[in-house]
């Protein structure tokens, strides 16, 4: 009896330190050093032209091409100039629009919305055809997902992109649907914090930010993901601990996108099928900090839902949202119940 009043308080105690810490970090961090692009969740009509043979043939991770940007704000059309260059590898490789890095200039982007953002990523869809458009909701509904989840993740920007394709002298247009990413250095200059570029075993990373980040991509169906490799996700220094920011969920079963593969990481072959088959890929770690994840996730169900469905006006096609929504709604059912939470997240944790 002793030992489980003793469990209990300890259960409490972690619950409460968790709650003042991450109120503390959110008053002291979140509002003060958020820069201006990301203080608004309303959609951001941008416009950029720029020919999409011609930005794969020279640009690379250090060359980039000059482009202008044209961004609505308060109703009023403004400019800049840019830096652009591709990124990424899967979708560089397949996708008709190749994902996006946007480097301006500190004299261009002064006085403007974009005066703390030096580099940023843009994420624009795959295709020109299908459910592009809605999969890029998806993705970004993932990034609004783990912002709730913890306050140590990337800000982002939902867009309204005219996309102007030059080819053979002429200009085509595409208006489709992308978003902003915030670059890793703004993220650790928002906590004072630092980049970590090495590898760390995931089980040298902090306890409780290791398991919400686990808990996260098992919710959203990724395992696309290596934190000790730093593939899909960044570390972060603060304070003593090591804490892994996950980034890139294209793959992810929430977005279920037409390109869908299961990801083979180390040479590791997962069991499952499809990229909808949830399958954790957390490590082992004491039980209470399970619990205490599992009770975060749960407490918050609804804010969670919320989140869905704030970005519901977004989609193009009703089915994605109700598919995106239902997918979520599983996650919760799984993890309330003793018997399946058991089975799938806590038999699965990985012991190296």
């Amino acid at each position: 009896m002793k030992k489980q009043v003793l469990y209990f308080l300890l259960l409490l105690f972690l619950t409460t330190t968790h709650i003042s810490n991450s109120q503390e970090v959110t008053k002291e961090y979140e509002f003060d050093k958020t820069n201006p692009l990301f203080l608004s969740n309303n959609i951001l009509p941008v416009s950029l032209s720029f020919s999409i043979k011609e930005i794969r043939s020279i640009t690379n991770d250090s060359t980039y091409m000059d482009s202008r940007m044209y961004f609505l704000e308060n109703d009023s059309w403004d400019s800049l100039d840019v830096e652009i260059r591709v990124r990424g590898n899967f979708r560089l490789k397949n996708c008709y629009y190749p994902p996006l890095k946007i480097k301006i200039k500190k004299f261009e982007r002064k006085n403007t919305l974009f005066e703390k953002d030096k580099k940023l990523k843009m994420v624009l869809p795959c295709f020109t055809y299908g459910s592009n458009n809605d999969n890029v909701i998806e993705e970004y509904l993932a990034y609004k997902l783990y912002e709730l989840v913890s306050p140590f993740h990337f800000k982002t920007r939902l867009l309204e992109v005219t996309l102007g394709e030059e080819k053979r002298n002429k200009l085509k247009e595409h208006l489709v649907k992308g978003f902003f990413i915030e670059d890793i250095d703004e993220v650790a200059d928002r906590y004072d914090a630092n980049e970590i570029k090495r590898f760390v075993h995931p089980l040298a990373q902090d306890d409780l930010n290791s398991v919400r980040n686990d808990f996260f991509q098992f919710m959203i169906g990724n395992t696309d993901f290596s934190n000790a490799y730093r593939h899909n996700g960044k570390l972060l220094f603060f304070k003593g601990k090591i804490i892994p920011i996950p980034y890139d969920f294209d793959m992810a079963g929430l977005v279920d996108p037409s390109y869908g593969v299961v990801s083979t990481i180390q040479n590791e072959k997962l069991p499952i099928n499809s990229v909808t088959e949830r399958y954790f890929r957390g490590y082992k770690r004491d039980r209470a900090i399970f619990d205490q994840v599992r009770r975060e996730f749960l407490q918050n169900e609804d804010r969670y839902m919320q989140i869905i469905a704030s970005v519901e006006p977004y989609f193009e096609n009703e089915y994605e949202y109700e598919k995106s929504q239902k997918f979520l709604k599983e996650f919760f059912e799984i993890i309330a119940d003793d018997k399946n939470f058991d089975q799938y997240i806590i038999a699965r944790a990985r012991e190296k």
